[in-house]
């Protein structure tokens, strides 16, 4: 069975950091595309990072501050997230894509998607 496995998620102040993991089960994760979305209430998911062979993609509001990785041996991705601010609160999802034949921040694109970590941000 396809699976991820998140953890990380909580609460924190202001200009604080958090890192998310993202185990995978049942595939290699190498294999696929990997990305980082979040969902804040009220609004639509919204892409935050990208990687695979080669390269890695970031949203804007993220750049300098967030970085995606991934360890081949613990078959894990990782998004470790600095200098955090009010407006990253949101739940955060791992999920997988099979083929780049679309925009990395298309959440239509992917199709394994771990549960959820709820990230807050709040002093």
């Amino acid at each position: 069975q396809l699976q991820f496995v998140e953890s990380g998620g909580g609460l924190v102040q202001p200009g604080g950091s958090l890192k998310l993991s993202c185990a995978a089960s049942g595939f290699t994760l190498d294999y696929y595309g990997g990305g980082w979305f979040r969902q804040a209430p009220g609004k639509e998911r919204e892409g935050v990072s990208y990687i695979t062979s080669g390269l890695s993609r970031y949203a804007d509001s993220v750049k300098g501050r967030f970085t995606i990785s991934r360890d081949s041996a613990k078959n894990t991705m990782y998004l470790q997230m600095n200098g955090l601010q009010p407006e990253d609160t949101a739940v955060y999802f791992c999920a997988a894509r099979i083929r780049a034949d679309s925009s990395w921040d298309d959440p239509n694109a992917y199709q394994y998607w771990g549960q959820g970590t709820q990230v807050t941000v709040s002093s």
